[in-house]
């Protein structure tokens, strides 16, 4: 329990509870408080147990509403950043949230870290820019008086933050409405060859094509599918798509390419900790998100504990026993309701193994009855998406840590026990054996709060440079909303 205590590991919290005897007080073993000496420490079944000993609850980890299934600083959190996220023109500034909040600027700070993995800051701006999306795609507002209503200083800050977040121009965002297609702009240092790499690395996947630079799935809109094609060059990508799913398309390469992940900031934290060969050559990387919740989730289980050919070759059978709903040549990846169709002794002829049957299965269960909401998930906390996720069968530390970095782009996620991310640690700190568990906790602390970043770069580090695929610089592409010329 004394090791659980000192590496704040959260899968104990309510198996015990630990008393402190120099400070008379009692915690979660996943408290952040100082950790004490053993000789000071006791431990207990029960925050009764606790009390009955003469301890008092701790303030910072709140013992007594963990046990009794309340979290009122975390409900306080929720309902501020919903209130931010649905009204950001009440917010002026940071410092407004800061007094709505009731809490100080540096508990601000902290809360809305831990429990979202983001800060104020950044919060108030992406609900800002939401706002302002919505209503490009749904009044004729004019782009200044769009500017002012979200909170933005001056049309050229809207401007800026805009491009960077999607790849468009306002203009162009509102001419999605009407578009067949579209050209995003990439950053400067956007690794396309790494992208590229990443988006084929299933070469006989059903789902998705690469061939060359271009890249072909389904896209789900409107309850219909449609195809989806890209095209990445050295600064841009080409977007087709049919009229009228252009808005819904880009929603989902902005997710593909990872423009609104933190780059820059990762690269700076890992020069200043003297880590720059984890990032040399591919400042720029970024996670592509995987299009829809569910085809994480049944990723995640599929992928449990096996060699990573062997898992997409048990996804590509799952696809062509269900996959029914056909775009072209590729299908579409199988519902929730497809799969949950199934039982367990079907997938044992492509070689599932019974617990892993089992767990797909019940998981698509729970989505299809509605016990399991997966579309309520991204407006969630990282803390509440953890802990639904958790009390699924079949999800543990590494598969729901997984999802929340490949799906819901949380920025501070670590997928305990992955073999690439503990041998990209051994390689980085030259270790003689990896690192278990708790020494991968200890180890990716440092790179909080971007460790679902340096999670990418471990699983790069120190493999051959991916072919460029002739991506040689050329004009900067203007963004547009217009369809391709024929």
């Amino acid at each position: 329990m004394y090791e659980r205590f000192l590496a704040g590991d959260p899968d104990y919290n309510g198996r015990f509870f630990t008393g402190v005897l120099t400070t008379g007080i009692y915690c979660l073993p996943s408290c952040r408080a100082r950790k004490p000496k053993p000789q000071n420490v006791r431990f207990f079944p029960s925050c009764e147990a606790a009390r009955s000993a003469g301890f008092r609850a701790c303030r910072k980890c709140h013992p007594d509403d963990f046990e009794r299934g309340a979290d009122p600083v975390l409900e306080t959190i929720e309902t501020l950043v919903a209130e931010v996220r649905s009204a950001p023109e009440t917010f002026p500034d940071v410092r407004s949230v800061v007094r709505r909040s009731g809490f100080g600027s540096t508990r601000l700070f902290e809360l809305v870290r831990q429990h979202f993995q983001t800060t104020p800051a950044d919060l108030l701006l992406r609900a800002r820019l939401d706002s302002v999306k919505r209503s490009l795609l749904s009044t004729h507002a004019t782009l200044a008086r769009l500017a002012g209503d979200a909170g933005f200083e001056s049309l050229s800050v809207l401007h800026e933050h805009f491009r960077s977040h999607t790849g468009l121009t306002p203009a162009a965002y509102r001419a999605l409405r009407r578009a067949a297609g579209f050209t995003l702009a990439l950053p400067d240092d956007y690794p396309g060859a790494h992208f590229l790499r990443s988006l084929g690395r299933d070469p006989h996947s059903l789902t998705e094509r690469l061939s060359g630079n271009a890249y072909a799935t389904v896209l789900a809109s409107g309850g219909k599918l449609s195809p989806l094609t890209l095209r990445l060059e050295a600064n841009s990508v080409r977007v087709e798509t049919p009229a009228g799913t252009a808005p819904d398309a880009h929603a989902l390469v902005v997710g593909l390419l990872g423009l609104q992940q933190h780059t820059e900031a990762f690269a700076r934290l890992a020069g200043r900790l003297g880590l720059g060969r984890l990032v040399e050559g591919r400042t720029g990387l970024r996670l592509p998100q995987t299009p829809s919740v569910f085809e994480a989730l049944a990723w995640s289980i599929i992928g449990q504990q096996i060699h990573f050919k062997f898992a997409c070759l048990l996804r590509r059978r799952l696809v062509e026993r269900i996959g029914t709903q056909a775009v072209g040549s590729l299908r579409a990846h199988p519902t929730p309701a497809e799969v949950a169709s199934l039982e367990p002794r079907d997938l044992l002829p492509l070689q599932y193994s019974r617990q892993k049957a089992e767990y797909l299965i019940g998981a698509a269960r729970l989505v299809a009855g509605g016990k399991l909401d997966l579309a309520a998930l991204p407006a969630q906390s990282a803390t509440r998406v953890e802990r639904t996720l958790l009390g699924t069968r079949g999800l543990g530390p590494w598969s729901v840590n997984y999802l929340m970095m490949r799906s819901l782009e949380f920025p501070d996620c670590v997928p305990l026990g992955d073999t690439g991310v503990t041998s990209g640690l051994q390689a980085l700190f030259s270790l003689e054996e990896r690192p278990d568990i708790d020494a991968t906790r200890r180890l990716m602390a440092v790179f909080s709060p971007y460790r679902s970043l340096a999670t990418a770069h471990l699983w790069q580090l120190d493999r051959p440079e991916p072919p460029d695929k002739d991506l040689h610089p050329r004009p900067a592409a203007k963004p547009t909303g217009e369809p391709p010329s024929l």
